[in-house]
C-alpha cells in the first residue's frame, strides 16, 4: 500500500526523496524572533496569519516565541476549523462569511474557542446573528474597510459607522472593531512603505474615531502585513498586525530584508539532456508559479527556464555545472499556493530533519 512519505527525523538533506517541501529551521527561528522582538512590550501585537503555512504545530510555536495576541488568523471557515480543532485559543477569519451553512459551522466553531469575522454587509450581519442567536453563542464581528486592495471591504467611513451601528444593536453579535488589508507596488524602499503604510492605515483610524465619537467602543483594529509590520506597529490605535507571508517568505519580499526564505522545494536533477540545461524533478505540481518562476538558491549562474506539471528546466550559464543526481533548492515566488500543494513540512536544520509537520489545513478552500 502507498504511504505518504515521512522521513525520519535525522535524516541526512541529502538521503530526502524528492521534490519535496523543506523548511529551514534556522530561517524559521529568526523570522519568528524578529516579529516576537519588535512586538513584545508594544501596545500593537501580531496575530498571525495560519493561510501562509495551514499547520496549527507552527502557529502554536509563534505563539509560544511571543510578541502575538495568542491567536492566528484564517482565511476560510475550514482553515479556522484545522486550527480550533488543533488547539488554537482565537481565530479571526479575515474573509467574510455568508453561505448558511458556513454560518452555522462558525457558530459551531464559537461554541469552542473565540471566533472573529470579517463583515461588510448589513444583511450579512443580521444572517449572522440569526445563527448565533440559534446556536446560543457569542460571535466577534470586525468589519472590514476597502483600503486600496479593491477586494472586499466597506467603501467610506460613512458606510462603516453605520454597519458598526447595526451590528451593535444585533443580538448573539459582538462589535469588536475594523480591520483592512493593503497591497505595496513591488520592491519599495522604507521610505515607501512608511508613507505608504500611514496613508492607507490613517483611514483605518479615522473609521474608528468615527465609531468611538458615535459612542460604539472599539477593541480590535487589525491591520497591517508583512510589508508593514514595522510601520503599522508605530501608529497609534493599530491594536494588531496581520502579518503571514514573513514566516514561510517569498520572493516577493524580497525587499524585506529583515526576513530569511525559510521555505524551499527540493528538486533532483534527473537529466543533462544538452550543453547548457539541466531538467528537474519538482514541476508546477509541486511550486506555485502564481507570481513568477521560482529562483535557485545558492548555485550561480543557474536560473528556472520554465517548469511544466512535473518537471523544472534549468538553464545554465557559461562555467556552471549540474550533474545528474545533483540536489537543487528551489524558493517559492508565492507561498500560500505552493504549501497547499503538500501534506507536510520537512523542517531541516544542519544537514539533517529536525521536524515533520502535516500541513493540516492543506486544501481547505471552504
Amino acid at each position: 500500500m502507498y504511504q505518504l512519505y515521512r522521513p525520519m527525523t535525522g535524516t541526512p538533506i541529502e538521503e530526502l526523496d524528492t521534490p519535496c517541501l523543506i523548511l529551514d529551521m534556522d530561517a524559521l527561528d529568526h523570522n519568528m524572533d524578529v516579529m516576537a522582538a519588535y512586538y513584545t512590550g508594544r501596545e500593537s501585537k501580531l496575530r498571525p496569519h495560519s493561510k501562509n503555512h495551514k499547520t496549527p504545530a507552527l502557529a502554536h510555536r509563534q505563539i509560544r516565541r511571543g510578541g502575538t495576541v495568542g491567536g492566528v488568523c484564517a482565511a476560510k471557515v475550514s482553515e479556522a476549523e484545522v486550527m480550533v480543532h488543533g488547539g488554537i485559543p482565537s481565530v479571526f477569519i479575515t474573509s467574510e462569511v455568508v453561505a448558511p451553512l458556513k454560518i452555522d459551522r462558525l457558530c459551531s466553531l464559537a461554541a469552542q474557542a473565540e471566533i472573529l469575522v470579517a463583515c461588510d454587509d448589513a444583511e450579512n450581519a443580521r444572517n449572522l446573528s440569526h445563527a448565533a442567536v440559534a446556536g446560543r453563542v457569542d460571535l466577534g464581528v470586525v468589519i472590514e474597510l476597502e483600503t486600496g486592495l479593491r477586494r472586499c471591504g466597506v467603501q467610506d467611513i460613512a458606510q462603516g459607522l453605520a454597519l458598526a451601528q447595526t451590528i451593535h444593536s444585533l443580538p448573539g453579535l459582538t462589535f469588536r472593531g475594523i480591520m483592512s488589508h493593503q497591497v505595496i507596488p513591488a520592491l519599495p524602499e522604507r521610505e515607501d512603505r512608511v508613507t505608504e503604510g500611514y496613508r492607507m492605515i490613517q483611514v483605518v483610524i479615522d473609521l474608528k474615531d468615527a465609531i468611538v465619537d458615535a459612542g460604539i467602543p472599539v477593541e480590535i483594529v487589525s491591520t497591517g502585513e508583512t510589508w508593514s509590520y514595522d510601520v503599522a506597529g508605530e501608529i497609534p490605535g493599530v491594536t494588531e498586525i496581520q502579518g503571514g507571508s514573513y514566516l514561510v517568505m517569498e520572493t516577493g519580499y524580497s525587499y524585506m530584508t529583515d526576513f530569511q526564505y525559510c521555505g524551499k522545494v527540493l528538486t533532483t536533477v534527473i537529466s543533462t539532456p544538452r550543453p547548457g540545461v539541466a531538467v528537474g524533478d519538482a514541476g508546477q505540481k509541486t511550486i506555485s508559479t502564481l507570481r513568477a518562476l521560482p529562483e535557485v538558491e545558492g548555485r550561480p549562474g543557474v536560473t528556472v527556464e520554465s517548469m511544466d506539471p512535473d518537471h523544472v528546466i534549468f538553464r545554465l550559464e557559461e562555467g556552471a555545472r549540474l550533474s545528474t543526481g545533483d540536489q537543487v533548492t528551489l524558493i517559492p515566488s508565492q507561498q500560500d499556493a505552493t504549501v497547499s500543494r503538500w501534506d507536510r513540512f520537512i523542517g531541516v536544520r544542519n544537514g539533517k530533519v529536525e521536524a515533520v509537520w502535516d500541513i493540516l489545513a492543506r486544501g481547505c478552500h471552504s
